[in-house]
Formats: C-alpha cells, sequence, structure tokens
C-alpha cells in the first residue's frame, strides 16, 4: 500500500470538497440565510485537506488495491464533512439522519428522511440537490478532471469508481477522459435547466432538478416532487433527460466523433430502450382505467419507468396504489438499472445480457457437450475474465442483499417495505413501496437501520468491491513492490 499516496489523493478530494461548498454558501448569502453553516466545514475540509495534501510524495503509484481504498474512504469522508452543514444550519438537526442524508445525496440514490422537504432553508435545499451532481459522474473523475495527480495510474481510480462491468480510456490520458466525460455531463445539465426554464420553471428548481437528473439522484425541492407542477411539459423533458443520462457516456463521445456506427451497433443501448418501451406500454395498459385516457396513462407510466431503470426516483404519481403488476415492473426494473458507464445505479443492462448469454451458452453445452460455445457482446467475443467477473459480482450482490436484508428485517417492517427499503437503497433508486413509497421516507428507520442502508448505498454506487475490501485486513498489509515492470507483485 502507498499509504502516502492514499493520503494525499484523499486530501486533493477533501480540498475539492471545501471548494465545491463555496457554491452553496454563495446561495445562502443570495437568499440572506447564514453563511457558518457552510464556512464551518470548508475550513474544517480546508486544514485536513492541506495537512494531507500539499505535500506531493515521491512514490506516486497507485494500484488496484490502492485505487479500492482510496475510492472507499473519499466517499466516505466527503459524506461525513458533507453531513455537517445540514446539522449546523438546523435543517436534519441528527447527525446520523444528515449522514444518511448526505450518503444518499452524494451516491444519488434519493432517498430520504424528510418529512417536509420545503421547510429546509435555500442553501440546503441547494447542497442537498448539488451533491447528486457532484456524485453522479464520480468524485474521483471531476477531481481527476481538475488536478491530474497520479502520473498515468488513474485507471485504478476509475475502474473503482465508475460503474458497469468494464471501464475503458476514452484517450490515451485518464485526466482528458475525465475532463471529456465531465464536459458532456456539464453540457447536458445545461441543456435540460434552459429547457425546464423555457417551460416557465423558476431557476432554483430548474437547478435543483437538473442535478437530480444528471445524477439520477432524486432530490426535489418540492414535497410532491416533479409531480407538484402537474405539467406535461416538464415530465417529457425531465423524463428524456433521464434516459439519456441513463446511457453510456462512451456513446456521446462516439457521437461527437461521428462514430456513428459504434453507437447504432450498441446491444446494450438496444436493449436499454427495448426494456423501457416494453415496460412503458405494459404499465400504461395496467393503469389506463385510473386515469381515463391513454395520453396521461402513457405520461405517468413513461415518467416513473423512466424514474426507476435510471435509478432517478423522481415521482409523478403515487406509484404504490397502482395495481401489483405494475408495481412488480418497476421493483423488476429497480435492479436492472441503467447502462453501465452512465450516471444510473442498479445490476446495469449489460451485466444482465452477460449474465442471460452466458447462461444460455452453459444450458448448451449441457445438451451439445462438444459444441464450442462463444458468448458474444456488442459483436465481440467476451473474454472469460468479463464473464467471470458478472457472476462474482452477481454473486456477491445476492450475499450483501441477503444479509443485509436480514439484519433490517429486525426492524419489524412489513416485507414489502423491508424488501423494497433495501432494494432501493443499494440500487441507488430513492423510493421504495409501502412506509418507503414515493410519498413516504425513512424517518421511522432506527440509527443503526440508517446506517446499514448507508453503507448499502455505498456499495451499490461504487459496485460492491471498494466498500467490502475496506473492511478486509488484507488489502492493508505493507507488501514489497517489484518495479521491473511497474506492476505490483
Amino acid at each position: 500500500m502507498n499509504y502516502r499516496m492514499i493520503g494525499f489523493v484523499i486530501g486533493r478530494i477533501l480540498l475539492t470538497e471545501a471548494a465545491l461548498l463555496m457554491l452553496p454558501m454563495t446561495a445562502a448569502a443570495l437568499y440572506g440565510e447564514p453563511l457558518r453553516p457552510f464556512l464551518a466545514p470548508a475550513l474544517a475540509l480546508l486544514l485536513t485537506g492541506a495537512a494531507l495534501g500539499l505535500r506531493r510524495p515521491r512514490q506516486t503509484a497507485l494500484y488496484a488495491r490502492d485505487g479500492f481504498a482510496v475510492v472507499a474512504l473519499a466517499w466516505l469522508l466527503m459524506s461525513a464533512f458533507g453531513a455537517l452543514p445540514f446539522v449546523l444550519s438546523g435543517d436534519i438537526p441528527g447527525y446520523v439522519d444528515a449522514f444518511f442524508e448526505t450518503v444518499s445525496g452524494f451516491t444519488t440514490t434519493g432517498s430520504t428522511i424528510l418529512t417536509e422537504v420545503e421547510h429546509l432553508t435555500r442553501s440546503g435545499l441547494f447542497w442537498r440537490s448539488f451533491t447528486h451532481w457532484i456524485g453522479g459522474m464520480g468524485v474521483l473523475v471531476f477531481v481527476m478532471a481538475i488536478l491530474p495527480m497520479t502520473d498515468g495510474h488513474g485507471m485504478h481510480l476509475m475502474r473503482a469508481e465508475v460503474p458497469g462491468p468494464t471501464v475503458g480510456k476514452l484517450v490515451s490520458r485518464m485526466s482528458d477522459t475525465a475532463k471529456i466525460l465531465y464536459g458532456i455531463y456539464f453540457v447536458m445539465t445545461v441543456m435540460e435547466i434552459v429547457l425546464l426554464l423555457a417551460g416557465g420553471m423558476p431557476l432554483f428548481d430548474a437547478c435543483i432538478h437538473a442535478f437530480g437528473t444528471a445524477g439520477t439522484g432524486g432530490f426535489s425541492c418540492r414535497n410532491l416532487s416533479v409531480g407538484a407542477y402537474e405539467s406535461a411539459y416538464f415530465d417529457i423533458v425531465i423524463g428524456i433527460f433521464m434516459l439519456l443520462f441513463g446511457v453510456n457516456f462512451n456513446l456521446y463521445y462516439f457521437l461527437l466523433i461521428r462514430r456513428f456506427r459504434d453507437v447504432f451497433r450498441s446491444e446494450e443501448l438496444r436493449a436499454y430502450l427495448l426494456i423501457v418501451a416494453a415496460a412503458v406500454l405494459a404499465i400504461a395498459a395496467d393503469i389506463a382505467h385510473l386515469y381515463g385516457n391513454a395520453f396521461t396513462s402513457l405520461r405517468y407510466a413513461f415518467f416513473q419507468v423512466a424514474s426507476i431503470i435510471t435509478t432517478t426516483g423522481f415521482g409523478t404519481a403515487d406509484f404504490n396504489t397502482w395495481p401489483t403488476f405494475s408495481k412488480a415492473i418497476l421493483v423488476v426494473l429497480m435492479f436492472v438499472g441503467a447502462c453501465a458507464g452512465s450516471t444510473g445505479g442498479g445490476i446495469k443492462v449489460s451485466r444482465i445480457l452477460i449474465l442471460v448469454k452466458s447462461s444460455a451458452a452453459d444450458m448448451r453445452k449441457m445438451l451439445h457437450p462438444n459444441a464450442v460455445t462463444t458468448v458474444r457482446l456488442e459483436g465481440k467475443p467476451l473474454p472469460e475474465k468479463s464473464i467471470r467477473g458478472a457472476h462474482v459480482y452477481f454473486s456477491v450482490y445476492m450475499l450483501v442483499f441477503v444479509i443485509s436484508f436480514l439484519l433490517l428485517s429486525l426492524e419489524g417492517f412489513d416485507l414489502v417495505t423491508t424488501f423494497t427499503a433495501l432494494a432501493a437503497c443499494i440500487n441507488n433508486i430513492g423510493p421504495g413501496l409501502e412506509v418507503v413509497g414515493p410519498m413516504g421516507n425513512f424517518a421511522a428507520f432506527s440509527p443503526a437501520s440508517k446506517l446499514l442502508l448507508s453503507f448499502n448505498m455505498l456499495a451499490g454506487r461504487l459496485e460492491l468491491f471498494p466498500m467490502l475490501l475496506l473492511f478486509a485486513p488484507s488489502i492493508w498489509k505493507r507488501r514489497l513492490v517489484l518495479r521491473r515492470s511497474g506492476e505490483e507483485q
């Protein structure tokens, strides 16, 4: 372990968070609210970050386990410091509740313990939703975009943070890849803000909902979420952008450099759009009797399918009251999630495709033992490592889910509430069903359960392994580094 480099990178991350707190502090100044709730944490971050991150170590190499440790520690510390403004302002007096809300923000989950969102200060609302935008593309990706630090070893950081079974560079340098990704992310966010303003949404509200859409998080400044505006225009704009932010960002880069064939040949994109279309039509038909006409049914079905499959969590209707078939579809979509390399959560469409195709190949092998079977994705044969990785991820995912489910069941809530509360947190969705439905919240859970669900949110956002390996003693043991090939032995 390169402890000094780990401390250096985390110090830079904390300095970045201190700078980011200037934005909600500016909002506080504009609305005549106290600056102390943001100034005090910013100073604490500045001092801690300076102590760790000002002196660059001689050995700057970061290896795989260093990357896992940096990512897990960075997200925990950013959430721990990021919760302080809520406590100091009185918006969320209890620290565990504030920590849960902040983790939910940074992981773009959108689960909340708040019963009256509109009672928060304007600066608190801004910081709450801005955490979605920061965490959507990834904290480490953001820092790499503005502060290149690792002399070519940034891939281990990005691999540990970016969602999906595989991570690749768009260009030769990781810092340039990070800049391209955040450039696309920023432009798309601005486009949504402009379109929402064109529909008559106030600037503050437009920024809040654009942050939530871009990060696929779902925090709103209204108790009734997007449904408070009762606008088909807003539903359509936000719904379309939720789906756009659920697409692999590499495809947008291919569009920019005119590699249109690579975009149209994306098997994951086709499967993603097919799942969305099928779910919308099925739910619209199932809820038609509740709304009286086809357009309204399609509108609500489209928005909620887009919100759930991208793990955003915005709401325009109380789908807790929908028929069981429609709720069952939404629960399935919670686990499917968006595309790899997007800001969405869940298992990911590409991983689902790998699991289905490899299972089908194994069954063909049972029928024809001598046959040579190849699993192909995006028109290319998948290496055995990718297939094994998808199966390992799913196995670990189920293990974490089962253990967490058993622990959460000690709360005594009904089975549907317990199951969907966990599904909503580990898949970074936000709302579940029953007590934690779109009109409910997580306030009734005990502090211990809120901490457990916070761990699930972090584990789900970071693809499980960074958070799990953080508690493995072997990751912190020192080992000799053989520099002959530049790899850790």
